[in-house]
């Protein structure tokens, strides 16, 4: 079994306004060194797979098909074999 982590985030050339509310609070909270806040979305997936590339794949399909809008954002994932027990 996989573990799948996939940060989807806005492509550089789309305004991001939550990110720039977010920035300017943390402005008004002094924390003057805060030069760009980027807002997004995370997901985490758990997924039969027959080895990593099978995975990849298959988080490439589904995550293209349903979980970014492809005009506005990207992505980028990581994948980890995990074991499918529980610890009591």
């Amino acid at each position: 079994m996989y573990l799948a982590k996939i940060y989807v985030t806005y492509k550089p050339s789309i305004l991001d306004p939550q990110g720039e509310v977010i920035k300017s609070a943390l402005k008004r909270l002094d924390y003057a060194g805060v030069a760009q806040v980027s807002q997004g979305k995370y997901f985490e997936v758990k997924l039969d797979a027959k080895n990593i590339d099978a995975a990849t794949a298959e988080v490439e399909s589904f995550t293209d098909a349903l979980l970014i809008n492809q005009n506005t954002e990207t992505y980028h994932f990581d994948l980890s074999l995990v074991s499918d027990e529980v610890n009591a």
